[in-house]
């Protein structure tokens, strides 16, 4: 913006904290044009003209305080300039002082402390001071040594050391005796430990010879839970149901479940399924109904069949052939007996119960197959009565015939004493006709 230029003298008032121009002309072309256009928008010009008196002020008065403080500046540097020169002068001459006395002070040969120095401490000087100093000290060492020797070597109560020695004994006794009880107790755990690994050797031999004895009798390597899989296979063959091995297969989840059996599958759509789970080892009641319901829901069968060696590994509270809630069956197979009767029993109870249930709408007489099941296991009672009786008439043979042998051998005993008795007497009679009349 360029300066206001009047085309006559105007006059300045001031008027409390305000300022008054009279008079004023401005002919500045920007501020003629902004002016201009204001009144064209219908708005006041003044206000432009304050806006650019106000604007101008404030920016003369930065330019002012921007000059004082370059001259403030220029006079600090100068002034700082003149310090600084007198500052050097003085220290220089402080300098020089300070190195004067230094050397009257220390000087290799004028100054005055080498001198004291070398009359107190001189090595050629007999009353120097190093020499009294040491002549003190050794006096005090030993004196120190004696009352030392003195305190730590005798037993009474002026040395500070019995205590600690009384001390240390009664520890070192107590930590002995604390050591011998350890030892003695880790001697007993030690037993302990022995007759327990003894115990679990014991045990593992157990169940090595447990294991051996399920694998006993198997053929070309096979287990036990193929010898049932081929079992059940056979049964299903010949009922037209098609069954399969299942033990190392994941279904619904898990692998519960050895073989599954399909109702009916060879002639159409299987009618029911059934899962028999194999086991060599006993189990509990609770876990024997965990397994089988987890057979039953992972292989989506109707019905669970538990198949063990023997009687005495069907879980307790629990007897062969005997269902439980109505979806759950233990049976017997033991292969060294030839026999697939109670397997086939239980197979033909599971399968009728799967299919009595399907067939429930159907018109299948539902009660003529219990009965017929109830005699089934009843005939079984009696063929297991029957063999048990077989068992028992075979060892008492075995034994009566043990009883003839010993009778046989005390025959052939008397007949070989009559024998020699009567070598005896032909003897005597020869030796009677040969004699002289």
């Amino acid at each position: 913006m360029e300066a206001a230029t009047p085309l006559r003298p105007f006059h300045v008032t001031f008027t409390g904290d305000r300022l008054r121009i009279d008079g004023l002309i401005v002919e500045d072309d920007c501020a003629v044009r902004l002016a201009r256009e204001r009144e064209e928008a219908a708005e006041d010009p003044a206000s432009l003209i304050l806006q650019a008196i106000e604007i101008g002020a404030r920016v003369l008065d930065r330019e002012q305080a921007a000059a004082n403080t370059e001259y403030v500046k220029a006079e600090f540097e100068r002034q700082a300039r003149e310090v600084e020169q007198q500052f050097g002068e003085r220290a220089r001459l402080a300098g020089e002082q300070l190195e004067n006395a230094v050397t009257a002070a220390f000087g290799a040969e004028t100054g005055s402390v080498p001198r004291l120095l070398e009359k107190h401490f001189g090595a050629e000087s007999s009353g120097a001071v190093q020499h009294q100093v040491k002549a003190l000290v050794d006096e005090l060492l030993r004196s120190h040594r004696e009352s030392l020797t003195k305190q730590f070597t005798t037993a009474d109560e002026s040395n500070p050391l019995a205590q600690f020695q009384r001390s240390a004994v009664g520890a070192i006794k107590h930590a002995s005796d604390q050591q011998q009880v350890h030892l003695v107790a880790m001697n007993d755990t030690i037993t302990a430990l022995k007759a327990e690994v003894a115990l679990l050797k014991a045990e593992q031999e157990k169940t090595e010879a447990v294991a051996e004895e399920a694998e006993r009798g198997t053929a070309k390597g096979r287990t036990y839970e193929e010898q049932v899989a081929d079992a059940i296979a056979e049964i299903a063959h010949r009922r037209g149901d098609c069954a399969s091995p299942v033990g190392d297969t994941t279904e619904g989840g898990g692998k519960k479940g050895d073989v599954v059996v399909d109702l009916e599958a060879q002639d159409g759509p299987a009618r029911g399924r059934v899962v028999f789970e194999v086991k060599t080892s006993r189990i509990t009641m609770p876990e024997a109904i965990r397994t089988l319901d987890a057979a039953r829901e992972q292989r989506s069968a109707a019905l669970a069949v538990l198949v063990v060696p023997s009687e005495d590994r069907v879980p307790a509270k629990m007897r062969p052939l005997q269902e439980l809630h109505g979806d759950k069956l233990v049976v017997t197979y033991d292969p060294d007996e030839g026999s697939t009767l109670v397997l086939e029993t239980g197979y033909a109870l599971a399968r009728a119960r799967v299919l009595m249930a399907r067939a429930a709408a159907e018109g299948v007489d539902t009660v003529a197959i219990e009965e017929a099941a109830k005699r089934a296991i009843e005939l079984l009672g009696q063929v297991k009565a029957i063999k048990a009786g077989l068992t028992s008439a075979r060892t008492q043979i075995g034994k009566s015939a043990e009883a003839v042998d010993v009778l046989a051998k005390g025959v052939r005993d008397q007949l070989d004493e009559i024998c020699a008795l009567a070598q005896d007497g032909e003897a005597h009679e020869e030796l009677h006709s040969s004699s002289p009349a």
